[in-house]
């Protein structure tokens, strides 16, 4: 089962990585301060049709700018990721988790569960 999972994205073996419900990540979001890392991994078009207040779009398709931009964000700081389901977002989880962040939440259920 693990293999499926690793393969599919649907659980973190990783201690970095925390899938968080809505209302956790609701929570958890409203209580960091303004130097917040909330990051919307969709594209441009689907960041415009509606996003969560105070997110950053960095589209996790365009890999050399998904790259570049993660260089600014503070890697012992915790980030927050979404995307509109939940697999882009799992996968950047997993990329940033590879770059040395220490603490990434991600939205269980992307976008389409949080409304």
């Amino acid at each position: 089962m693990s293999f499926l999972s690793s393969l599919f994205g649907t659980k973190s073996s990783s201690d970095q990585i925390k899938k968080l419900s809505p209302a956790d990540f609701k929570q958890a979001i409203k209580s960091i301060n303004k130097t917040k890392q909330l990051v919307d991994v969709r594209t441009p078009s689907e960041f415009k049709s509606g996003h969560i207040k105070g997110a950053v779009n960095i589209d996790f398709f365009n890999t050399s700018k998904f790259m570049d931009a993660l260089q600014k964000y503070d890697k012992e700081k915790a980030i927050y990721l979404y995307c509109r389901s939940g697999n882009r977002s799992g996968n950047a989880a997993r990329k940033l988790e590879s770059l040395g962040f220490k603490e990434i939440y991600d939205l269980q259920g992307g976008y389409m569960n949080w409304r």
